[in-house]
């Protein structure tokens, strides 16, 4: 597991906003596209076939999984793709907590919480 300083985990918020930005997007899309994925899938074990816009869905599908590959091997954890949130393990009195930060918040990360506590758990920095 990857451990941030506040100041590194802030160095990659500006990548790590337009990654989760992007994510949700994409989950929007797919979600929208779910049921006709489904039949799809349906169709074509019973021999049928295809999907309109298929060839954008699973674009799609292929680019969701780059991006949060690359928030994994960054270190940074995707919590709620819906909420952009996402969390930076880091050392804070001795323990790993979570440095937190959701689309809409500031340029800076200003929140953090224990790894128990979650969302509901955060405080100020």
């Amino acid at each position: 597991m990857k451990v941030f300083t506040i100041n590194e985990a802030n160095d990659l918020l500006p990548g790590a906003r337009l990654r989760i930005s992007r994510l949700k997007k994409i989950h929007g899309y797919l979600r929208e596209q779910r049921s006709a994925a489904q039949g799809a899938a349906a169709n074509a074990v019973a021999g049928g076939g295809g999907m309109k816009d298929g060839g954008r869905y699973i674009a799609r599908l292929l680019e969701f999984s780059e991006i949060t590959s690359k928030f994994d091997e960054l270190g940074i954890q995707i919590k709620d793709v819906e909420r952009g949130l996402i969390d930076f393990p880091a050392w804070r009195e001795g323990r790993i907590v979570l440095l937190c930060w959701q689309l809409g918040e500031g340029d800076q990360i200003e929140w953090w919480h224990d790894v128990d506590s979650g969302f509901a758990g955060r405080q100020p920095l």
